[in-house]
């Protein structure tokens, strides 16, 4: 089974930049995912489109046109073992976006949308992205929501959290949705809409930031992924659930030894790739090329 890395991020923006030199130690690039990648055993990544303006408010940054994409990947290197989420500015998806939008998700390289709730001030059942939902429903590909905890100082929790999905996945029964990060640090609120919602998955990125050092201070520390653990035996289904890093917030290797310390056996397979395949179907193509 192939090991796919279903959050990464390969765009400029400062923030993630300053955290990748100073905290994880890792050259964030190409070049230096597809050394992480090889390194680590993984054989495809999907990174979450996103753009930072320069003279911009800086991450989150309401200037960037729709779709925002990655700007750190070579063009000639699009599509190989690095597939795109372009991401969504709400506040520039009209008329004059969605067009664009559309081309964008006519890519091969293409396998889904991010949407960056907390980033921006719109719940995720708002109608300003009823245009998004209706384009990913036609083109068969799932809406990531960022959900949980905001890496931004400047995020606003109430729109990130995952609650909020559930009324979303109710309206738009057609549509496969995943909240990035399960939700933390709500949890086990992450796993009823989970559990409760055919059409909702999650992915397991971001649950620690920094170094191999600083993920071992956080895994040793007595009771910090309590709420982890309640929720994946509250769900009970870890076939909704796929691997993911936040690269490069964190490095690759160390985050897998973690994912791996926490998930049952008889899982694996799923959480490391088979899931990302049913749910992210263009993968398959990709994986062939």
């Amino acid at each position: 089974m192939a090991v796919i890395d279903a959050h990464v991020h390969l765009s400029t923006i400062s923030a993630f930049a300053k955290t990748a030199r100073q905290a994880s130690h890792v050259q964030y690039s190409y070049s230096g995912l597809m050394d992480e990648m090889d390194r680590s055993g993984v054989d495809l990544a999907i990174a979450m489109g996103v753009r930072e303006m320069e003279g911009g408010e800086g991450f989150p940054d309401r200037s960037p046109n729709s779709p925002m994409g990655l700007d750190l990947i070579p063009s000639v290197q699009k599509g190989q073992r690095v597939a795109e989420c372009p991401g969504i500015n709400p506040f520039r998806v009209g008329r004059k976006e969605i067009p664009a939008l559309e081309r964008a998700l006519l890519e091969p390289q293409t396998v889904g949308i991010k949407i960056y709730l907390g980033y921006y001030p719109y719940y995720a059942f708002d109608d300003v992205y009823a245009p998004v939902y209706d384009l990913a429903a036609s083109f068969d590909l799932p809406v990531v929501f960022h959900t949980g905890d905001t890496f931004s100082t400047r995020g606003l929790l109430k729109y990130a959290h995952p609650l909020t999905i559930d009324e979303v996945a109710v309206k738009y029964p057609k549509n496969r949705f995943v909240m990035a990060h399960f939700g933390d640090p709500w949890m086990l609120d992450a796993a009823e809409v989970l559990y409760k919602n055919p059409n909702v998955y999650a992915d397991l990125s971001g649950l620690m930031v920094g170094d191999r050092y600083e993920l071992k201070r956080i895994r040793e520390t007595p009771h910090f992924f309590d709420h982890f653990k309640h929720a994946l035996a509250f769900c009970d289904r870890p076939d909704k659930l796929m691997f993911g890093t936040d690269w490069p917030l964190t490095p690759i290797a160390p985050y897998i030894d973690f994912i791996d310390h926490y998930i049952p056996g008889t899982a694996k397979d799923e959480i490391f790739g088979g899931t990302a395949l049913q749910v992210f179907s263009k993968l398959r193509y990709l994986m062939t090329r």
